[in-house]
């Protein structure tokens, strides 16, 4: 491929790559791109994501780089959008050569980012999960409960699941969308009457405020709370009980603890980062009466392993585009003279049709 044309992955061109896959093969294979960038974590450049927020929501850049390769997200989070018939999540990925800074691929990441953050989820409670869990509740049915779902029981062989929103409407669609994939699925009728029984539970609800969707006689010895809907300031999903309860994990200390449910928290209470536990550096679970809590609120080293795993796919599919996005003038200097070219070359194409 020329170097000025850098392939396009729109969101039809997802939709065939990941169903030609399987969905749940997909959410493994990330899980394990996952996995393999957590475990080459001083490799990566870290920074929290630069945000911009307003009274709707918020936008954001994701960059980091492994010294080879370039990649950033955009994505955004407006919890009112569905009130409009709009996706609370959009987001985008470049990936770019470091050597020269040209780009090596654009794709949409709406649904990249629902993989990826489903993986992630999972590649965490594969390290701090009991070992006999087999049942979930999942706290919010909206956009991303369907792809957590698929990805517990893909990676950890979850098949038991409650389900409970406060919108009766998602919760049956979360039904309708999981009832052909293998799921013995109750529904609830409050997240306490969800939690009972379940070994795991996930959090992932949208308003962007500080919200009790847990309280801490909720929680019992040995859960695994996968709390990923907190993940900007002002926005949480626990009581700060349980916090204080739990052995908890976070993706990049600096941006959890702004973004967090550790926000709640004081800025030196102790945390342990999920790459050390993959790595080997910390320890995870260490009883069978330990809570644990994962509190994601999503990092740039997670879309990169999701954008690094998509170009190695593209290899094998046709799902894409190629974009001319790089000016190529002969010589690199004359910019201007590839431009004015141009303009020659229009108006004898114009004389030509004449």
């Amino acid at each position: 491929m020329p170097l000025n044309t850098v392939p396009f992955v729109s969101v039809d061109h997802m939709m065939r790559i990941v169903l030609d896959i399987g969905v749940e093969r997909v959410l493994v294979e990330l899980a394990d791109y996952v996995e393999d960038d957590f475990r080459r974590w001083d490799c990566f450049d870290k920074t929290p994501r630069v945000a911009s927020h307003s009274r709707e929501g918020v936008i954001e850049l994701m960059p980091t780089s492994d010294g080879e390769v370039y990649g950033f997200k955009y994505v955004n989070g407006h919890p009112s959008n569905m009130q409009r018939g709009l996706q609370t999540v959009t987001a985008f990925g470049v990936l770019a050569a470091v050597d020269s800074g040209y780009p090596l691929m654009l794709s949409e990441m709406t649904l990249l980012t629902a993989l990826r953050t489903a993986a992630t989820s999972a590649v965490a409670a594969r390290h701090l999960a009991p070992a006999d869990a087999h049942r979930m509740a999942i706290i919010g049915n909206g956009a991303q409960a369907e792809f957590q779902a698929l990805a517990f029981k893909a990676i950890l062989g979850i098949t038991e699941i409650s389900l409970y929103d406060i919108d009766p409407a998602a919760t049956r669609k979360c039904v309708g969308n999981l009832r052909s994939h293998g799921f013995d699925i109750r529904v609830a009728n409050s997240a306490e009457e969800a939690v009972q029984g379940a070994q795991i539970v996930t959090t992932v609800t949208a308003d962007k405020q500080y919200a009790t969707i847990l309280t801490d006689n909720m929680i019992g010895s040995g859960v695994h709370i996968n709390a990923i809907g907190g993940d900007c300031p002002g926005k949480t999903e626990l009581h700060r009980d349980i916090l204080l309860r739990s052995s908890i994990f976070v993706e990049f200390t600096p941006q959890t603890r702004i973004e967090g449910e550790i926000q709640q928290l004081a800025p030196d209470h102790p945390v342990s980062e999920l790459w050390e536990v993959i790595a080997g550096r910390a320890e995870g679970r260490t009883s069978p009466d330990q809570i644990t809590l994962f509190d994601s609120v999503g990092f740039a080293i997670e879309d990169f392993a999701a954008l690094r795993y998509l170009r190695d796919r593209l290899a094998d599919t046709r799902h894409f585009v190629e974009l001319d996005m790089i000016a190529d003038p002969d010589d690199p200097r004359d910019l201007f003279g590839m431009l004015m070219r141009a303009r020659t070359e229009s108006v004898h194409a114009n004389h030509l049709v004449a």
